[in-house]
């Protein structure tokens, strides 16, 4: 599809980066929203046939042993955290828009490099680039966004987006499984060129994307920016707590379904579906409510205790008969959807509205690092915790869920005094 490129707004635009208005009206909107949505399920295609395949060509093609395997993924999403709150701030500074597509492009080549690894040095580079490039990608793709779209729209189309991001990890995943039917080397290599191709193509098209005014340059000596934010740091930490489910679909789940449950094996793959069907069917529907602080502070108090029931009812699952385990699990695993839909929705609220709106790709890259965190820690410590643990583990995990998420609220009330945003928090919200 080809998209005419709307005129870039001059240095001089008075439009202030957060958001007004582009010239050319809802049209113009329409066709950005149109255009992220596309880059969005162009990367995310790539990335599910990535997901799937990766694992068995580092290990089965490149030869690598499954813990250097994990060593390597472990210290390239370790780099990955610290890289995206530089990488959001030069998107502050030099514009968001080209600062993703350069990521973008970057991240296409750290995934073809992947073909020409052959030892552990050279992988472990290559993982620290991809993730690198991933996590600064994220922030200024968020920067972006938020130049494009006003402020109380964001969380609605953001949902929008993670609907298309999972549809497109569907696509992905069901190409990675045609290359893990064929086992060839050959294979293979054709997922890694899928995924580095999906990147090209979104780079194209969020090249295509009006052009977002850079914020003023800050004084030299300014100091570590985001980094002294501490109010808005605690939110970002207390998120990070509540994304430690995103192991538990991936990681979890299966090991406990095999080693603590009756459950038959392939109940795993139908958990999975069950989770990207609902989140690409109901995740705009579960942010419909979330317009700001308050609302968004009451969904994810809302989403903390629906997480700590679904612990509790994948904790009941041990011990019993391959079906009844099947069935609360398939609860568990509802529940498990249900929170992740509603923290999602709270914490991209939160995360806007708690940013300067000169600064957005900067605080989104401190934000962006709950999920590099919770993919390098998570499966250590839940595999620890529920697998070791058992049933105490899963309550465990369900409280630290209900503590974080109801901590949320006096932050976000904190962060908003200070004035990170204009309007601040009632002192009681919801």
């Amino acid at each position: 599809m080809t998209t005419r490129t709307p005129p870039d707004r001059t240095p001089a635009d008075p439009t202030p980066t957060s958001w007004a208005p582009p010239a050319g009206g809802r049209a113009r909107r329409t066709s950005s929203r149109r255009l992220l949505a596309l880059a969005q399920l162009a990367n995310s295609v790539g990335d599910g046939a990535y997901y799937t395949t990766s694992a068995l060509y580092f290990t089965q093609v490149i030869g690598l042993a499954p813990a250097r395997v994990g060593l390597g993924l472990t210290l390239g999403w370790a780099v990955g955290s610290l890289a995206g709150v530089p990488l959001g701030r030069l998107a502050d500074r030099h514009g968001a828009r080209g600062t993703a597509v350069l990521l973008a492009l970057a991240t296409g080549l750290a995934v073809a490099s992947f073909t020409l690894v052959h030892g552990f040095v050279p992988f472990v580079l290559v993982a620290c680039g991809y993730a690198a490039a991933q996590s600064g990608l994220a922030a200024a793709r968020q920067g972006l966004l938020a130049g494009l779209v006003p402020a109380g729209e964001r969380t609605g189309l953001l949902a929008r987006l993670q609907a298309t991001l999972n549809a497109g990890l569907a696509v992905g995943a069901g190409l990675g499984g045609l290359a893990l039917h064929s086992g060839t080397r050959a294979a293979y290599v054709g997922v890694f060129a899928v995924d580095a191709v999906s990147f090209l193509v979104c780079a194209l098209l969020l090249a295509g994307l009006p052009r977002v005014a850079p914020g003023p340059a800050r004084p030299r000596g300014s100091g570590a920016g985001v980094l002294r934010d501490r109010p808005y740091a605690l939110v970002a930490s207390l998120n990070t707590v509540l994304l430690l489910r995103m192991p538990l679909l991936s990681l979890v789940l299966p090991l406990w379904i095999t080693e603590r449950t009756g459950a038959p094996a392939w109940l795993v793959s139908a958990l999975f579906v069950l989770n990207t069907a609902a989140v690409t069917l109901f995740q705009v529907r579960a942010a419909r409510g979330v317009t700001g602080l308050a609302s968004a502070t009451r969904a994810v108090r809302r989403a903390g205790w629906v997480m700590c029931a679904a612990c509790a009812v994948f904790a009941l699952s041990a011990g019993a008969s391959p079906w009844v385990a099947a069935g609360v699990l398939v609860l568990g695993s509802v529940l498990q959807v249900a929170a992740e839909m509603g923290q999602s929705a709270g914490s991209w609220q939160l995360s806007f509205d708690l940013a300067p709106a000169d600064r957005v790709g900067e605080y989104q890259g401190l934000f962006g690092t709950g999920v590099t965190v919770a993919r390098t820690l998570g499966p250590l410590v839940l595999t620890w915790l529920l697998v070791e643990w058992g049933t105490p583990g899963w309550l465990l995990l369900g409280a630290a869920m209900v503590g974080a998420s109801y901590a949320m609220g006096p932050a976000a009330r904190r962060a908003a005094a200070r004035g990170a945003h204009p309007a601040a928090l009632p002192p009681r919200a919801g």
